[in-house]
């Protein structure tokens, strides 16, 4: 077969394909049509979620930050002298009540975005800080039960700690032992078991808080929550970070 044969065959080929596309559209133009039109719908479709998501990201990180500092005003007593323009609170519950209404504003609008979520855990902080513990604890509760690990060991510490100040010492030993079985950056399982040892502690429990004391020591004596532990078997010491 000559050179020029085979330019002819090649040629007929590509006029075949060719041909044989615009058929097929043509015949299937409906077809191409909607998928088309599908496609481009799902494209502005994810488009404009992104856009939608980083704009209420952006609206969640404001309230939040309006929010913390609120939480962040400083206090001053009757009678203390202020610089002008400057706001200040009379008590930390005075304060904890402005900055919570914020906090759970920002949660509620915004319980999607992270900075919604970070804002419902210190929504429980002030209302322990408020003084309302049964808001507390719901709150607190939601925040522990999300998927962010992180956020949620933080909000079960806070509960531990709920726990412990209003006497429901089961409670807080079960939520302790947990931080300590399934530690996370946030909460170190030192840091949950310094704080079991402590409750045990202020209970009159000293041999139950020394054996806890005693495996911190051992474990990691020269990590923060080991020197604590060391410290606290040994208050008469110089603590190990100011020896020389």
């Amino acid at each position: 077969m000559d050179q020029q044969t085979k330019q002819a065959l090649k040629h007929d080929q590509f006029i075949d394909t060719t041909q044989h596309g615009i058929e097929w559209a043509s015949e299937n133009r409906h077809a191409v049509i909607v998928a088309g039109s599908i496609l481009i719908a799902l494209l502005i479709i994810v488009v404009g979620s992104f856009v939608i998501y980083n704009n209420r990201s952006n609206e969640a990180s404001v309230a939040y930050g309006a929010a913390m500092q609120e939480y962040q005003t400083p206090l001053a007593e009757p009678g203390q002298q202020v610089p002008p323009g400057i706001k200040t609170y009379a008590s930390v519950a005075e304060r904890a009540k402005a900055a919570n209404q914020l906090f759970m504003a920002a949660a509620d609008k915004y319980n999607m975005e992270p900075d919604g979520k970070t804002a419902r855990y210190f929504g429980g902080l002030t209302y322990i800080e408020a003084g309302n513990n049964s808001a507390a604890e719901a709150t607190l509760k939601q925040v522990a039960g999300g998927w962010n690990s992180e956020l949620a060991s933080l909000a079960k510490l806070s509960l531990a700690n709920l726990y412990r100040q209003t006497g429901q010492d089961a409670q807080a030993v079960n939520l302790y032992n947990e931080l300590t079985a399934k530690p996370t950056t946030s909460v170190p399982a030192g840091l949950a078991q310094l704080q079991l040892a402590e409750m045990y502690e202020s209970q009159g429990k000293s041999e139950d808080a020394k054996k806890i004391y005693a495996k911190l020591k051992d474990k990691d004596g020269k990590s923060a929550v080991g020197m604590l532990a060391a410290q606290k078997l040994n208050p008469s010491a110089e603590p190990a970070a100011l020896q020389r």
